[in-house]
């Protein structure tokens, strides 16, 4: 893998620069939000899945619910009838992944992170590779999922990738993992057949063994989330090689 300086040189800004939290218009993972991040130069993470269709969005939830005027699985949803949702605080509407990089324009770095339906199928990780591959700015792909990032170093191999992770996955989402799985998930244990470029760790759960084994002694830049707090930026400054911040500005 080419040098990777520019995925750790500036900070990331998670969902883009979204202020809806505080009361503002911006509203996460959308193109506002790519905008004033990518003004302010900042990278960008955002969140991409599948459409009943198979596009890929920029959307984090698996449901409408929270940010929009709709309700139900996005994924239960066409394009054209995403198209008509509306979000709850701002006038936007939720981007593909080729609008929301054409918005970006290579100005800054762009981390896509694939949200897993964790059911084995590896098209998202084949459509969202074939979008970046086509992109001219600088960008990464991640997931939770190591079915998916694995999908991407068959697929793509020549494409950045990298594994987010977490110590102990002790969140309600993740119940249906079993305890060997997130044993397995929080140790890297995958990390022969993912073979990641980069990690992106829980800055709750640094210092860890795993992911500073894979920073110090592979060579990975290492890559924390989410930070918020003044406490998390000076963690992040101790243990990582740079942050995906959300509700300030560094």
């Amino acid at each position: 893998m080419s040098d990777l300086r520019w995925l750790t040189a500036k900070p990331i800004a998670h969902r883009g620069l979204h202020d809806s939290a505080a009361g503002g218009a911006i509203v996460e993972n959308t193109m506002e939000a790519a905008e004033a991040a990518a003004a302010a130069g900042y990278g960008i993470e955002c969140d991409v899945q599948l459409t009943g269709d198979g596009e890929v969005v920029v959307f984090h939830d698996d449901t409408l619910d929270r940010l929009t005027t709709a309700k139900g699985a996005l994924r239960d949803m066409k394009l054209a009838a995403l198209r008509e949702v509306k979000f709850k605080h701002c006038a936007s509407r939720i981007p593909t992944l080729q609008e929301f990089l054409a918005c970006v324009s290579s100005r800054v770095p762009v981390v896509i992170e694939l949200k897993s339906r964790w059911d084995g199928s590896g098209e998202l990780a084949e459509k969202t590779a074939r979008i970046a591959a086509g992109y001219r700015g600088s960008s990464a792909l991640m997931s939770f999922d190591p079915w998916l990032v694995r999908a991407l170093r068959l697929i793509a191999p020549n494409l950045t990738r990298g594994i987010v992770a977490e110590r102990y996955y002790d969140d309600p989402d993740w119940t249906a993992l079993s305890p060997q799985q997130k044993f397995g998930l929080g140790n890297l244990m995958h990390i022969s057949q993912t073979r990641p470029h980069f990690i992106a760790y829980w800055i709750r759960d640094l210092p860890a063994f795993a992911p500073l084994f894979a920073r110090n002694v592979l060579g990975m830049p290492l890559l924390t989330w989410t930070i918020r707090t003044d406490t998390e930026r000076a963690r992040a400054r101790r243990w990582a090689d740079q942050m995906i911040f959300e509700g300030f500005r560094p």
